[in-house]
């Protein structure tokens, strides 16, 4: 799973800010459901249009951005 596959920048959904798939569903939400410790799995299934790899794309974009890459 390629991180950009899933993590996309468009200037006009949400600002240009990362978001899933294209979709207006911003990563920094859905890092703030698992950081609030709502499970995946809760979220996966409250939003039937993410996917399991969106968590993890999501998780791996935050990694690179804590490691300044």
């Amino acid at each position: 799973m390629l991180i950009q596959e899933r993590i996309t920048f468009d200037p006009a959904i949400c600002h240009g800010r990362p978001v899933i798939r294209g979709m207006r569903y911003p990563v920094g939400l859905l890092l703030d459901l698992l950081a609030a410790g709502v499970p995946a799995e809760e979220v996966l299934d409250d939003h039937p249009e993410l996917e399991a790899d969106d968590v993890f794309a999501a998780l791996g974009f935050a990694a690179l951005m804590v490691a300044g890459a």
